[in-house]
């Protein structure tokens, strides 16, 4: 019986942690895994066309199912690429292990063709990374690294030679059980009776939720219940905590709408559950806050703390909610569902008037048409920029819909890479791809990806020639917009010599036909849809001391624009506040 290569044995411990699918490009120093591959019918070889869409496509499936997911790179500029996906994966706490194939051996440290130093060159977006440099060194090396994926919520990055691979695998070397699924995480009974005490003492208690609320929407209702506090949201909170939510009070930051701002500032004490929101500006400096979160390491590095709590949201509240004594005034909470009922009320008005008639098509239309058209377990993937914005306003989460996008690394180019690993989970699920036309040209090459390998990914491209997040954030420092546009072709034409479905849409009336058109095409399909680069609203009041790159320091909201179905949830919140 043949031994075992190292590259064999490699891909046999990926299959026993559980991962399905490598994402990558071919290589030389590549081909012994590659091989491998071929003759495991347990995992699959995904072709990309660049290998930052691997990673990217690696972290979104590791987004989506919670568990390990994989990408390769091979020596040199081949794993160089992957970089900015794994930056992104990590920050996202997404579980991936990163192949990065490596020069031969012997070479290591004399320039060789090709060469660089991945197991120096990945620290910053990695938990972990090493270099194989002797076989006797697999498998424990790898189990190590994908411990650390798993276990810390990241990157793991494992750097292997191409003649390393090739080699006998030891024949007695060690296999012991590996760690597929991260633990729940409770909080010390003295952490948990000091916050019991903080919210019996405070009149006024808001929370303010983060993706770490993820699978803890009925403890988080159950918790505002009991203490009557408003609830907002971050951004990447959103599909986690605002549906069905009698405590709504909208989302802060630069995206932000409704109350959640004012509901953090004028409450005694304000909460923080499994949020790393990044943006200081908008959190209070004069109430008192503690803070939820499985990561001790983010505990109190966006503002000053009262109280840290080492926990995963949902175990903290069961422990916590039985023990804090009901609250019975209503006053502070219906205020805040009043001023976040008032304040999406303001601003609905300002794209609801013909915006079936105007062209340039108005791009919220087009989030607003896409939300109720969509699958109502759609995954959506969002380019970073202005379809954050129409993302965070228009797509309504319910518990079953997912949204993904580079939200923390904030990357542009992501959606389409984010949309090819989440349809490889699920054939049958509809995913779709908000991508705005400078982060799809970023990385078109890639949608010979869908076509190569007929995934039925559907891309709503907001196609405003023009780079117009950049643009407002010239316009708001007081600069001309510069570099800004972007000169494009006809992208459905183009969708449609590649051997896709295509569709170029320019008038509003073209819009829900040709969307319906493509959601029930069964391959790949683009809907270009023309959209007015002038859709932004800016504030009358601004100073130039509010804009710092996404940090303001005064202003609640920048831009000014619909919130589509999230006003009928606020209606509906406020129809429920009792009358005197």
């Amino acid at each position: 019986m043949a031994k075992q290569s190292v590259a064999e044995q490699f891909v046999d411990i990926l299959v026993r942690a559980g991962v399905q699918r490598l994402y990558g490009v071919v290589g030389d120093s590549l081909n012994p895994v590659v091989d491998a591959i071929r003759r495991n019918s347990a995992i699959d070889w995904i072709q990309v066309r660049h290998e930052e869409v691997a990673a990217f496509a690696a972290g979104a499936e590791a987004q989506l199912t919670g568990k390990l997911a994989a990408c390769a790179g091979s020596c040199g500029p081949g794993n160089l690429h992957l970089i900015n996906g794994l930056y992104d994966a990590h920050r996202s706490m997404a579980p991936v292990l990163a192949l990065a194939s490596h020069i031969p051996s012997s070479e290591i440290g004399l320039g060789y063709f090709q060469e660089t130093h991945p197991d120096q060159l990945f620290r910053e977006c990695s938990h972990y990374c090493e270099l194989i440099s002797n076989p006797q060194q697999m498998p424990r090396l790898l189990q190590t690294a994908i411990q650390h994926a798993i276990g810390q919520g990241g990157v793991s990055v494992v750097s292997l030679p191409g003649d390393i691979a090739s080699r006998s695998a030891p024949e007695k070397s060690i296999e012991h059980a590996l760690v597929t699924s991260r633990p729940t995480v409770r909080p010390g009974d003295a952490e948990i009776d000091k916050l019991v005490r903080m919210i019996d003492e405070a009149d006024r208690v808001t929370l303010f939720c983060g993706s770490g609320t993820a699978g803890a929407h009925a403890e988080v209702m159950e918790f505002a219940e009991r203490i009557q506090s408003p609830v907002g949201h971050a951004l990447r909170g959103k599909e986690w905590i605002q549906y069905d939510n009698r405590f709504d009070v909208g989302m802060s930051g630069l995206l932000g709408y409704g109350a959640a701002y004012e509901a953090t500032h004028e409450c005694d004490l304000l909460i923080l559950l499994g949020t790393d929101f990044p943006y200081n500006a908008f959190l209070p400096d004069d109430v008192k806050i503690a803070q939820v979160d499985v990561r001790p390491e983010h505990l109190g590095r966006r503002s000053k703390l009262d109280l840290a709590v080492w926990g995963d949201v949902r175990e903290t509240l069961r422990c916590l909610t039985p023990r804090v004594r009901p609250k019975t005034d209503r006053r502070f909470l219906d205020k805040m569902l009043k001023k976040h009922a008032d304040a999406l009320e303001g601003v609905i008005k300002a794209y609801t008037r013909k915006v079936e008639k105007h062209i340039p098509i108005h791009p919220e239309y087009v989030a607003s048409v896409l939300d109720e058209l969509a699958d109502e377990d759609a995954v959506f993937t969002v380019d970073t920029g202005m379809c954050n914005v129409w993302a965070a306003r228009y797509i309504s989460p319910n518990g079953r819909r997912r949204i993904i996008g580079s939200f923390s690394h904030g990357s542009m180019a992501n959606a389409l890479p984010q949309a090819i690993g989440a349809q490889f989970i699920d054939r049958n699920r509809q995913v779709v791809s908000m991508s705005g036309d400078g982060g799809f040209t970023m990385l078109m090459g890639d949608f010979l990806t869908l076509v190569q390998y007929d995934l039925p990914v559907k891309i709503v491209l907001f196609n405003n020639s023009s780079l117009s997040m950049v643009e407002l954030e010239m316009l708001v420092a007081g600069l001309p917009s510069y570099g800004t546009s972007n000169k494009n072709p006809d992208f459905a034409a183009i969708a449609r010599a590649a051997g896709a479905y295509g569709v170029r849409v320019e008038k509003p009336k073209q819009l829900p036909g040709a969307l319906k058109d493509a959601f029930r095409h069964k391959g790949p399909a683009l809907v270009d849809v023309v959209t007015d680069p002038n859709a932004l609203s800016i504030p009358p009041r601004i100073s130039a001391e509010m804009v710092t790159g996404f940090a303001l320091s005064a202003s609640k909201i920048v831009l000014d624009g619909g919130v589509g179905r999230m006003v009928q949830l606020a209606r509906s919140n406020l129809r429920n506040v009792p009358r005197p």
